[in-house]
């Protein structure tokens, strides 16, 4: 630790205080106290820099650059057809191209989603009961917007929740593959559900 001399206007300040004190008993009162040394951390002298000196700054250029690629959302056809194949090539084939004619269907038209869950976890397990390989499941593909309404909603809701209820439980356990049906069959309002054979 460096020690630095005090400075005239802190011994001018010591000096007041020293006056006003009484001094411990036995001990006259010292007319002027030796300039005191305080023993301070050495602080590096630093000039403030010149106007001159400044860099020319620009907002976030230590920033990390960044990815000109935008990663759009999947839509639900989008992600349908990234799922992966689990039934027959050949069979699949067939089925996207419409030659597969479904052996029951259910029409999900004008059902809330509160009426529409119950009444298609019903058809598809019922219909893997009976044996059934191939079933057509028709959502719509939704009211179109309406310009005029503040509240901006999404189109389609069935049309987007179907897939997902079909991968949960109990469904998942019979459904074998999902796929958008053949224009012959609804196109991208329906969906052909494959089920997986009794064991």
């Amino acid at each position: 630790m460096t020690r630095r001399r005090v400075r005239p206007e802190e011994m001018e300040l010591w000096q007041q205080v020293a006056q006003s004190a009484d001094p411990l008993p036995g001990r006259p009162m010292p007319k002027e106290r030796p300039e005191a040394r305080i023993a301070q951390p050495k602080e590096p002298a630093q000039e403030p820099p010149t106007p001159s000196a400044l860099r020319e700054f620009r907002m976030g250029e230590r920033a990390a650059p960044k990815t000109q690629t935008h990663f759009f959302p999947k839509t639900t056809s989008e992600r349908i057809k990234s799922d992966p194949l689990n039934m027959d090539a050949k069979a699949f084939s067939r089925l996207k191209r419409g030659k597969l004619v479904p052996e029951a269907r259910i029409d999900l038209h004008g059902m809330t989603l509160d009426q529409a869950h119950p009444a298609l976890s019903r058809f598809v397990m019922m219909s893997h009961a009976r044996g059934i390989r191939l079933v057509l499941v028709i959502t719509g593909k939704g009211s179109r917007e309406d310009p005029y309404d503040p509240m901006p909603h999404r189109r389609g809701v069935l049309k987007r929740q179907v897939p997902m209820w079909l991968r949960q439980p109990p469904l998942a356990q019979v459904v074998l593959q999902t796929a958008e049906a053949h224009i012959r069959h609804g196109g991208s309002g329906a969906y052909y559900v494959y089920l997986r054979r009794d064991r």
